[in-house]
């Protein structure tokens, strides 16, 4: 069974798979159950000492200077969420959304999407964007319904959005450029985010006795001094994304302007104690040791699955399938469905990029592409029973049960699943903008 058997493929995975779910069902931590994998992976199916694999891989892998930028954006985020920033966000967006149909509910779509332009995480947005607009929406006779379901969608744009922890987690595993990844998720995310719009607008003219009644108008002198409070988050959007666009700074560069910026902004604002600074801190490195010790994992466990050649002889079976580059993304949408039911999506990122990248490779599909096709999956992942991650956030800000708050969310993935066939029919949605970027001055 050692080495490249073709024979003991199916025995290979079986193993792999069994020890895998016994460790997660034993409530293991993520990481430590891939090294747990990787380890019996290496001492039944090769002849290397694991002890010396596994120690040079986490250290190889725990010390990429691409790497550098995960704990600043998370720390970023941190900051922001501890500051007066939501509050301000709300006053500012309300008075130009409320004309359009469906009125304020068009402030969790917009508000999520802001906030995941400086935040990165789909938790942190769905809890500040949370926290502000369900007591106002309720306030104003918004539906439940339609409060619930639209922010557990529009909260999932924190994984594509730059700064994206997904993306940057999947760069580092396939090796390829975090700037370009980010450029890869504006376009693509801001259809998304539109798409969620027009679904609220609609709901609004298909329903309009659900309709609350119409704020009142605070005339568009009104509305402009409210917009002023957004200053300070475009401002950092466009130094944190701006800089990376034009060559400036790469990504690590620009979470450190973010994290400074992020600084600044909590200063000047007023909002951030010494107790609140820590907080942040600690919040940041708890965050980022779960994500690097997962990372850590993942990558001896790709080290052992390549020994064991497992990656090969599947991406060879696929190959013999002589699946089209459509009808494989048509398998992989499914079968990230699935997995993401159970897993969060950054681990459901790092468990399965061992074995699903030399099959896309060897497809031909673009990486900078698919790395946009696999953050919509996820993201679908986010919001599907029995480990949808935005729906545990949502049932605990709400007390509403897990059922009601599937069923709220249903109409936003059913998006999402149309969001994936539009990439497939238009992948220049992803691929323009990083190609734009390589040709600016530094890219």
């Amino acid at each position: 069974m050692t080495g490249l058997d073709r024979e003991a493929t199916g025995l290979k995975i079986g193993v792999f798979l069994f020890v895998m779910f016994f460790l997660l069902g034993s409530g293991v931590w993520v990481g430590l159950a891939l090294m747990g994998v990787a380890y019996m992976g290496m001492i039944g199916f090769t002849s290397r000492n694991p002890g010396s694999s596994m120690s040079i891989t986490i250290w190889t892998s725990s010390s990429s200077w691409t790497l550098t930028s995960l704990p600043l954006f998370i720390w970023m985020g941190e900051i922001l969420y501890r500051t007066r920033l939501s509050e301000d966000m709300f006053k500012g967006l309300a008075p130009w959304l409320s004309r359009l149909p469906g009125g304020l509910l068009h402030t969790n779509v917009v508000g999520c999407t802001v906030f995941a332009a400086v935040s990165g995480s789909s938790a942190a947005t769905l809890t500040t964007v949370g926290k502000m607009s369900i007591p106002e929406l309720r306030k104003r006779g918004y539906p439940e319904f339609m409060i619930i379901g639209t922010l557990a969608g529009a909260a999932t744009l924190g994984l594509m959005i730059p700064p994206s922890l997904t993306l940057i987690v999947y760069g580092v595993t396939v090796k390829e450029s975090i700037t370009s990844l980010f450029m890869a998720g504006v376009v693509p995310g801001l259809v998304l985010a539109a798409m969620f719009m027009l679904y609220i607008a609609g709901w609004s003219l298909a329903r309009p006795k659900d309709r609350p009644d119409a704020e009142p108008r605070i005339g568009f002198l009104g509305a402009l001094r409210n917009s002023v409070l957004l200053i300070p988050v475009i401002a950092l959007i466009v130094m944190v994304i701006g800089s990376m666009y034009l060559g400036i700074a790469t990504a690590t560069e620009a979470a450190a302007f973010g994290v400074v910026g992020a600084l600044i902004l909590a200063l000047l604002q007023g909002s951030l104690g010494w107790n609140s600074f820590v907080e942040s801190l600690l919040g940041a490195t708890r965050t980022s040791a779960m994500i690097a010790l997962i990372l850590m994992g993942a990558s001896f466990l790709t080290l052992s699955m390549g020994f064991t050649g497992v990656p090969r002889t599947l991406a060879e079976w696929i190959g013999a399938m002589e699946l089209s580059p459509v009808a494989l993304i048509a398998a992989l949408t499914l079968f990230y469905i699935v997995i993401g039911m159970f897993l969060d999506g950054i681990s459901a990122v790092v468990l399965t990029m061992a074995i699903i990248e030399p099959m896309v490779r060897g497809a031909g599909i673009d990486m900078i592409w698919f790395g946009i096709f696999v953050v919509v999956v996820v993201e679908m992942a986010q919001i599907t029973p029995p480990v949808g991650f935005n729906l545990f956030v949502l049932q605990g800000m709400t007390k509403h049960d897990m059922g009601y708050i599937a069923r709220t969310a249903l109409p936003m993935f059913l998006i999402m699943v149309v969001m994936v066939a539009i990439l497939v029919a238009f992948p220049r949605l992803a691929t323009w903008l990083p190609a734009m970027v390589m040709q600016a001055p530094g890219g």
